[in-house]
């Protein structure tokens, strides 16, 4: 870790817009040494909308200071009614990576983790199936094959939580193909991204190329978007597509939108573990 990386810092904030906001955060980073690095921020109308916030900046000695200036930002914070957290860009985030047979989104993750391009660390990887265990081997990651059986749902994600706990700050399913429970939802709320194989809302559920092949589309997408209890409803984070015209068959098309998942899944994990992402109920501001 580099000496510059623990003096950095990320604030983000919401709240209702009124004038005077930026000015106020700029002027407490000031007066605590601070120095802006990035800033950007969005307002959903022209008066009387939501304002966001995320603002970069570097201050000495932050990882020592930063219980004191969290303290400190709470005047701010009150005065604005802001919904606000900090985070540290030193203290690196603590991946868990489901998966079940088709390893593509896996291993777009681990390269990227590998090359640097994804500033996380890949605790560990949890599965249903037992298909991905020698790849997972070779990177040298905890690798747990827990099987989900219809009726032992409840008992396999409870042993999945028990893995997790104290160890992990987010959750990625990499095409993780189980629908989990609201109470494994509620345990990481906006900490658990899945990666869809459609453009949402189009096709949710399951067999999504099939029944794109069938309807006659002409471009295939994915969605990656924070997991809730409504099935492929949580907020989007991210999406894309590739055109397409009538010649591929289904197998063709699953070629197609396997690249396009990769891609989506790993800008949508990227943007969260550099703290780009606000939640706006069911909707999310990117800061990229």
């Amino acid at each position: 870790m580099t000496e510059p990386l623990q003096d950095i810092g990320r604030l983000l904030i919401s709240c209702p817009d009124r004038p005077g906001i930026v000015a106020a955060i700029s002027q407490f980073l000031l007066s605590q040494g601070g120095n802006i690095i990035h800033s950007d921020q969005h307002a959903t109308e022209q008066v009387g909308g939501t304002f966001f916030m995320r603002v970069e900046f570097q201050l000495p000695h932050l990882i020592d200071r930063g219980e004191e200036l969290e303290r400190a930002f709470h005047a701010v914070a009150d005065r604005f009614d802001m919904q606000w957290y900090m985070a540290y860009a030193s203290r690196i985030k603590r991946l868990a990576v489901f998966v079940s047979k088709e390893e593509h989104a896996l291993y777009e993750l681990l390269w990227r983790c590998k090359m640097g391009d994804l500033p996380a660390e890949i605790s560990m990887i949890i599965s249903n199936h037992p298909n991905v265990e020698t790849t997972v081997a070779s990177w040298g990651i905890p690798f747990h094959y827990i099987p989900v059986e219809p009726d032992q749902k409840q008992e396999a994600e409870a042993r999945q939580l028990q893995l997790m706990e104290g160890k992990i700050d987010a959750v990625v399913f990499a095409r993780y193909m189980q629908i989990v429970t609201p109470k494994f939802v509620s345990r990481y709320p906006n900490r658990i991204i899945n990666i869809h194989h459609s453009f949402l809302p189009a096709f949710v559920g399951a067999e999504p190329y099939t029944r794109a092949y069938e309807r006659g589309v002409k471009i295939i997408g994915a969605t990656a978007h924070y997991v809730t209890a409504d099935l492929d409803g949580g907020p989007i984070i991210e999406q894309d597509v590739q055109r397409v015209n009538h010649r591929p068959n289904v197998k063709e098309l699953k070629r197609v939108g396997q690249y396009v998942e990769r891609v989506v899944l790993a800008r949508a994990v990227t943007w969260h573990v550099e703290d780009r992402i606000l939640v706006h109920g069911n909707k999310t501001v990117v800061f990229y």
